[in-house]
């Protein structure tokens, strides 16, 4: 079955190949993975997506005290919101632009940022930034549930098939001469886009590099060339989401036809996203998305939307071109009011992980049984090309805290959190494959700087792990 089911794919790919015709690719210039520049330290990170887990069964082992016996069945459920959280908060930022890293990334994790200048992961790395840089000396973001920190996460837009995403960045620690460096590039560079990605951010195709805009064939041979080059510059990573340029439906049509897109964002002709409503794995639906200019727009549509039950609200998704001090604003507004540093009930991330987490909810296969004093959960999450996400939360009803001896996983496991969620328990899942040796990293990073925002990095990274020795002994290494 499998393999006729792959013939007909092919099939079915080489009819819709097989009278388009393809663009060529043009020179990227040297992009090598980053390491050493000479002169300035640098220490990046590139992710193995390539080598990403699929198709994942993980086992969860409950044990309790045995004091009451378990009784069957106990419901195990994956909610529709991760973390239990109450409502959905998108951002999509089109353009490719600079400041989706040195404002937008910057800011959710508490990095400098200029309201008149920009710079590369480079330049931070380097301590070498604009004149005016400022920094809001916290990170944004809400928790687990868990009490973990979860950082915002967004949609950043490429342009894959321009030579801009290549550019090199020019560094000069204390050159105070002139200040060209730190202004804005054409796009995002492929640099500042690996670390981002590092840090949950997704992201979309969005303008491609041909002049035939209303025709969905040359759209759809760029789309193909434009995966080829993202995949080729990110550690094997492709792009499943397309963020409508201009209200341009020729852009949808091809998205269709491609098989590599899953999900869509647009503001016309669009689905409003009610999570709490949703039972489908909205494949191929155009989600609805609206433009704010200003934090008072924002602030207002979000206090109307917590008049309405949850079970009722829509998802706040917005969709931003450069970001500015007003978007500063809202996300420090989100943070501090219904973030960790408010009533913690929003889930802030791209589409490209909520379409994820919602596939595993609607095709997911949960089991359970009982042994003696253990009850034994079975997870199999079912993936599709371009999946990155591998993580749910489980609600497992009937159970608490006060009854459990331990939580114990399997080992495509590699983070995990629990505790009390009104009638039981909360566990949330990661099965990132490379969880362990991206936090190793990070602590590696920090034992070179001593820096404190790159000491909080390097905490939040390993606090995504479940407890194990090796996940002590990095704590070790940061809290001496």
């Amino acid at each position: 079955m499998r393999l006729l089911l792959f013939m007909i794919s092919v099939i079915f790919i080489a009819n819709i190949t097989s009278c388009v015709k393809f663009p060529k690719r043009e020179p990227q210039g040297e992009d090598p993975i980053p390491g050493q520049e000479p002169g300035v330290p640098v220490l990046l990170y590139q992710y193995p997506y390539a080598n990403e887990a699929k198709n994942i069964t993980a086992e969860i082992t409950i044990t309790t005290d045995g004091s009451q016996p378990l009784n069957e069945p106990l419901e195990v459920e994956i909610p529709h919101l991760k973390y239990n959280k109450s409502w959905l908060f998108l951002l999509t930022q089109d353009d490719c632009k600079h400041s989706a890293f040195s404002t937008t990334w910057a800011v959710i994790n508490g990095k400098p940022y200029s309201d008149k200048y920009y710079y590369d992961i480079r330049h931070l790395l380097a301590g070498d930034l604009p004149p005016d840089q400022k920094i809001l000396r916290k990170t944004l973001g809400s928790t687990d549930g868990t009490g973990n920190e979860v950082r915002f996460g967004f949609t950043t837009t490429l342009v894959p098939e321009k030579q801009s995403m290549s550019a090199k960045t020019v560094v000069r620690p204390g050159y105070t001469g002139d200040y060209y460096r730190f202004y804005s590039k054409s796009s995002l560079t492929w640099e500042n886009v690996r670390e981002m990605l590092n840090y949950n951010v997704g992201i979309s195709f969005h303008d491609l590099n041909t002049t035939e805009i209303s025709n969905p064939d040359s759209l759809f041979a760029h789309m193909v060339l434009a995966q080829k080059i993202i995949i080729d510059s990110l550690g094997g990573r492709g792009c499943k989401m397309l963020a409508e340029p201009n209200g341009n439906k020729a852009y949808i049509e091809a998205a269709k036809r491609y098989p590599g897109i899953k999900t869509m964002t647009a503001q016309a002709g669009t689905k409003v996203l009610y999570p709490f409503k949703v039972n489908e794995d909205l494949r191929k639906v155009l989600i609805n998305r609206v433009f704010y200019d200003y934090f008072s727009q924002v602030e207002s549509a979000v206090k109307y939307l917590m008049t309405i039950e949850k079970e009722e609200r829509a998802a706040m998704s917005l969709g931003v071109h450069a970001t500015n001090k007003e978007w500063v604003q809202v996300l420090d507004w989100l943070n501090d009011t219904y973030g960790k540093d408010g009533d913690d009930s929003v889930w802030a991330t791209s589409l490209e992980e909520y379409f994820e987490y919602n596939y595993y909810r609607i095709n997911s296969t949960l089991t359970s049984r009982i042994s003696g004093n253990k009850l034994i959960i079975t997870l199999s999450m079912p993936s599709e090309e371009y999946f990155y996400f591998p993580s749910v939360t489980l609600n497992v009803k009937g159970i608490d805290m006060s009854r459990i001896i331990s939580v114990e996983s399997g080992d495509n496991v590699k983070g995990m959190s629990y505790s009390n969620y009104k009638d039981g328990l909360m566990i949330n899942v990661d099965c990132r494959k490379f969880l362990a040796e991206k936090a190793t990293f990070y602590v590696e990073r920090y034992e070179k700087s001593n820096s404190e925002s790159d000491k909080a990095d390097a905490l939040y990274f390993v606090n995504i792990l479940k407890e194990s020795a090796a996940k002590s002994q990095l704590l070790g290494r940061i809290i001496k």
